[in-house]
């Protein structure tokens, strides 16, 4: 993969450099809803501060961020993203 691919998907949240799951399951190719349960599970293997649900806010504020995202029923993300930190 490209690195100006990846770092598209970098954001800034927190004063943190992030990924979003969705654009890291998309990476390693696997259903973002799988990933997330794999990282559900597997909660005590990581940082506690390594993986975190987003706010309302921060979702919001990244919805304006990304241009893939649409607006409608059906077209959006149904659950707000974790922030994998990087």
């Amino acid at each position: 993969m490209e690195l100006q691919i990846i770092q598209s998907k970098i954001y800034s949240l927190r004063g943190q450099r992030v990924i979003l799951d969705f654009d890291l399951a998309n990476f390693y190719g696997v259903e973002n809803k799988r990933m997330k349960e794999a990282v559900r599970r597997n909660m005590t293997r990581f940082p506690e501060d390594f993986v975190f649900e987003l706010t309302r806010d921060e979702y919001n504020f990244l919805r304006t961020q990304i241009a893939s995202l649409e607006t409608g029923r059906g077209d959006s993300m149904k659950i707000r993203p974790f922030k994998i930190k990087i």
